[in-house]
């Protein structure tokens, strides 16, 4: 096993973390939402605060790391299409990530003064849900085309 191997052991290992943790961040958010409880609710998006911030984080700060060094080790080029389309997705994929991180917590919160003051979830809650899951749907789909493209690596060109 060479230098290129590892690197590419780890580049698909945050991937796999991305999305893996990304899907089962976006199910538990989903069926917490489901049930209407703002004590599970609660409970759910503290756990999931957790999970994006360690693992989801993590992962996001590594792989323009370990894709650029395989780059370099492989010889592939930024001119190449289907890596800017790459940087552009993951650039995508982050600005509706990111707001994602912080509605989560709001959603948290919100469930909590429901479990404190004994009332349904709120007007509130139910805004950051929509908002919140909006933001997933394109994200989700840009992460699907950005695997498609490292995976199949397509010769595109521009002009």
């Amino acid at each position: 096993m060479d230098w290129a191997d590892l690197l590419r052991i780890a580049h698909v290992l945050g991937a796999c973390v991305l999305i893996g943790t990304g899907t089962g961040i976006a199910f538990f958010m989903l069926m917490a939402h489901r049930t209407a409880d703002p004590s599970f609710v609660a409970k759910t998006a503290s756990v999931v605060v957790v999970a994006d911030m360690l693992f989801t984080a993590t992962a996001a700060f590594a792989q323009p790391i370990t894709g650029y060094l395989l780059m370099r080790n492989l010889g592939w080029s930024f001119s190449e299409g289907w890596v800017l389309i790459s940087l552009a997705l993951y650039v995508f994929i982050g600005l509706f990530w990111l707001p994602v991180v912080y509605i989560q917590a709001k959603m948290r919160d919100e469930a909590q003064i429901s479990v404190q003051q004994g009332i349904g979830l709120t007007s509130r809650y139910d805004r950051l849900y929509r908002i919140w899951f909006a933001c997933g749907v394109p994200a989700f789909s840009a992460i699907v085309v950005l695997l498609w493209l490292m995976v199949t690596r397509p010769l595109i060109t521009f002009g």
